[in-house]
């Protein structure tokens, strides 16, 4: 059972719900582990949420629990969170960073870990009691039946989480305090629901913010114009920089000498990482022309740091605000996102680092359930080297990949490998919006001015751990089923990348439930006549309607000119039912503002001014772009989710389906985090209602 990441709004609300249960968020792996009773280690194993054992990497841990087994009568299987300690007296948990040494390591017998990061695993659930499957329980009766069992392991090693009901402020509080990522927040009477993000289960995140002091800029590489990323650092005053609520020491070792190095009469910088996401196109031309008046012949830095491109010094007196997720071991930003330039100082030179302002806000992204900067340095060595090369996945999984520098947007000079590293990026966010669905593959291997083609039919000699299921291809040709790629995998996804499929096009049902369509859309297409601001008026008056039946509902832009607004089905609902659904809506916007709407089949017959409304594409074996695919549109667009607020305001606001491309759209997610998610949390649509608001409006 996953969690979902909740919005400020939400996060602001459920801390005051006093019948939630809040816990503190670490930052490790999250692991599965089955105690056999009798003291012996060979009745113990431990596996990733992904399935795969872990347990020779955590002999430690199996010790442990071993001697923990003695005083069990029957075996238990239990859900938590393996972490590394720091050598504190009270053995606090870290960071992931620390556990990365012991991921890839295998032992065949005990080994003395002197010298090795100690790890603790902190139980938060109780699976299975005996031959008692607990997942059907209420969490609190889980809890209850959890706390009876381990409360009393007698062990710095295996430990219990804190777990309070209500008073979500403290709690929040104390984790930011202490450090952690963040809370969960549980509703006490859902069931655990294995494999699947629930909302039952919130994550409320911190997020890390700090002022930073431009140093330097590194040259672009491949398409990017401008400059590649932003060196930057920290005035270190010798107090250390601040890390949630507490003071810590200096994140990089420094000496009295070192700060009070000058550079051109100025107090030398401390190094503090490069940054280079986040940036939009104006980001980067203002930024461009801020850093040439600027430039130096000479590194402002006490120690110059090491760059992969050439580097360019300025005088460091530009200041810019900087998200990231934590500093890494030696000392640098870890996932560092510009926000934007500090306003009240970018004209000073006392440029001094603020402290961290940790508080409820947006989420800055899903947890990094992959070492996604890994793959896309793989990518970008292979593309560099323009040849082919196998991308290793995490797992040691391999997909092989090839023309990775061919280009395929050329006017924007985006080519294959930008693709594909967009998509490692964005795949946090795409996978759960495709995963069991079956995926059709339009694919252009000569980029996007190229031909296409329409595969349905999954390739015959496939990687290892790409999912394929035979599926009907039409509901009325029962005897025919064709293997389709299925998606929800990495693998799966940067597959098909590689074989130039730029878009990912998912049926509206999953399998096994194939013939049940559990999403419903509206696909909003302007004639060429139609601008943008007509596209939004027509959404605007579908969701009205669909807020006078109650039915709640997602929009996001098509990634070309266009809208699409999803919404939930019931379970059990046929294709037909939601095309029927959407056909009654369209029907009545259609009718009541005709001049701007058209439900007309024929192109020929829709006026060049309208915006079409497509609920056609509702049928079985149909398929639109998802969320957060990449689009085969000139500007190299991204089917992005929007709020209503957006779409409502767009009008005035300048709401632009250009501004969200591969290049851009990683930075707003950043922001608003998953917006998509929604659509899955949803109460379904109500069907009947529909059928009672057509007849009501018969004839009108």
């Amino acid at each position: 059972m996953l969690a979902v990441l909740a919005d400020a709004p939400a996060q602001e609300r459920m801390l005051r719900q006093e019948r939630l249960v809040f816990e503190p968020k670490f930052d490790g792996i999250r692991a599965i582990v089955e105690v056999q009773p009798g003291g012996v280690s060979d009745g113990v194993r431990i596996w990733s949420r992904l399935g795969n054992d872990k347990t020779a990497q955590f002999l430690d841990l199996v010790e442990e629990f071993s001697r923990f087994s003695r005083s069990l009568s029957h075996p238990v299987l239990l859900d938590g969170e393996i972490v590394a300690l720091d050598d504190s007296d009270s053995a606090e948990p870290v960071g992931f960073q620390h556990l990365q040494g012991r991921l890839h390591r295998r032992y065949s017998k005990r080994r003395d870990t002197a010298g090795e990061v100690p790890v603790a695993f902190i139980a938060f659930d109780l699976l299975r009691d005996g031959h008692e499957d607990l997942r059907p329980l209420p969490f609190v009766d889980r809890r209850a039946r959890l706390e009876r069992r381990f409360r009393r392991t007698h062990s710095r090693s295996l430990r219990l989480i804190d777990s309070v009901q209500g008073d979500g402020v403290r709690a929040w509080e104390r984790a930011l305090v202490e450090g952690r990522e963040g809370l969960i927040a549980k509703d006490p009477d859902a069931r655990y629901q294995s494999g699947t993000r629930s909302p039952a289960w919130q994550k409320l995140k911190f997020v890390k913010t700090e002022e930073f002091v431009v140093g330097g800029w590194t040259e672009p590489r491949q398409s990017r114009h401008h400059f590649g990323a932003l060196v930057v650092g920290f005035f270190d005053d010798g107090r250390g920089v601040s890390r949630g609520a507490r003071r810590v020491p200096p994140p990089r070792p420094t000496d009295l000498n070192r700060r009070q190095a000058l550079v051109g009469g100025r107090p030398a910088l401390t190094y503090a990482g490069q940054v280079g996401s986040g940036f939009t196109q104006a980001d980067l031309e203002r930024l461009a022309q801020m850093l040439e008046a600027l430039e130096a012949s000479g590194s402002p830095f006490a120690d110059s740091p090491r760059t992969n491109e050439r580097v360019h010094w300025v005088r460091p007196e530009l200041s810019v605000h900087v998200k990231f997720t934590e500093w890494t071991l030696d000392g640098v930003l870890r996932n560092p996102v510009y926000l934007g330039l500090r306003p009240d100082k970018k004209d000073k030179k006392d440029n001094t680092v603020d402290e961290v302002r940790a508080r409820p806000t947006r989420p800055t992204r899903p947890d990094p359930d992959e070492p996604r900067d890994a793959m896309v340095a793989q990518l970008d060595d292979l593309e560099s080297q323009k040849k082919r090369g196998t991308l290793v996945l995490p797992g040691n999984v391999r997909i092989p990949v090839g023309n990775l520098h061919k280009v395929f947007w050329p006017k924007l000079g985006i080519t294959k490998g930008e693709l594909v590293r967009f998509y490692v990026r964005i795949s946090p966010y795409l996978l759960p919006a495709v995963a069991d669905r079956p995926l059709v593959m339009k694919r252009l291997p000569n980029g996007v001015d190229g031909k296409a083609f329409y595969q349905h039919r999954a390739p015959a000699e496939l990687p290892e751990g790409i999912r394929v299921a035979m599926i009907r291809d039409a509901p009325d040709k029962a005897e025919t089923e064709v293997p389709y790629l299925i998606g929800g995998s990495l693998e799966t996804l940067l597959y098909m990348a590689q074989l130039a499929v730029v878009s990912q096009d998912p049926w509206f049902s999953r399998v096994p439930s194939i013939e049940d369509a559990d999403q419903a859309a509206f696909d909003l297409d302007p004639m060429p006549g139609a601008p943008f601001s007509r596209v939004l008026a027509v959404a605007r008056w579908i969701h009205d309607e669909l807020e006078r039946l109650g039915t709640p509902s997602v929009p996001k832009t098509s990634g070309s000119g266009g809208l699409h607004i999803y919404m939930p089905l019931p379970p059990d609902a046929g294709y037909e039912a939601g095309m029927l659904f959407c056909q009654i809506v369209a029907t009545i916007v259609a009718t009541r503002h005709p001049q701007a709407a058209t439900v007309e089949r024929m192109v020929k017959g829709r006026p060049r001014s309208t915006v079409y409304i497509d609920y056609l594409q509702n049928m079985y074996g149909k398929t639109l772009a998802t969320a957060y695919s990449a689009r085969a549109s000139e500007f190299a667009g991204v089917s992005t989710p929007l709020t209503w607020e957006e779409v409502h305001e767009g009008a005035s606001s300048g709401l632009n389906p250009r501004d969200f491309t591969i290049r851009t759209v990683c930075a707003r997610l950043d922001v608003v985090g998953d917006l998509w998610a929604d659509l899955r949390a949803s109460t379904p649509a109500d069907l009947r209602a529909a059928l009672q608001y057509a007849e009501r409006h018969r004839g009108h």
